[in-house]
């Protein structure tokens, strides 16, 4: 892994505003990586002993809660988002394109 590139990805994840989340693709591609989204994931896997990167605001581009399971506890992703208003039912963001944030239109490059 490169861990520049982890580095990138983590920045932009500290940039997620409260309240708002993101998918694995639009850090990808807001990096200039379309076809990253997977490495992305890896890296997230890989910032939970990090507590200022808020991982937990990044999921799928449907609104899937697929990196739960690299969380401590059984739900703690799910808690977290829930905490910030955000909300979640079956692993899955009920109201996503309304709290989806994307770096692109948000960040300039």
């Amino acid at each position: 892994m490169n861990s520049d590139f982890f580095k990138s990805v983590y920045e932009v994840v500290k940039l997620i505003p409260y309240g708002k989340v993101t998918s694995y693709g639009a850090i990808a591609k807001y990096l200039g990586t379309t076809k990253s989204a997977r490495v992305v994931g890896w890296a997230m896997n890989n910032s939970h002993n990090d507590l200022s990167i808020p991982a937990h605001r990044v999921v799928n581009r449907n609104g899937l809660l697929t990196g739960k399971h690299h969380f401590p506890g059984e739900n703690l992703m799910e808690d977290l988002l829930k905490k910030e208003g955000i909300l979640v039912r079956n692993n899955r963001i009920e109201n996503f394109t309304d709290v989806f944030w994307d770096p692109i239109k948000k960040l300039e490059l």
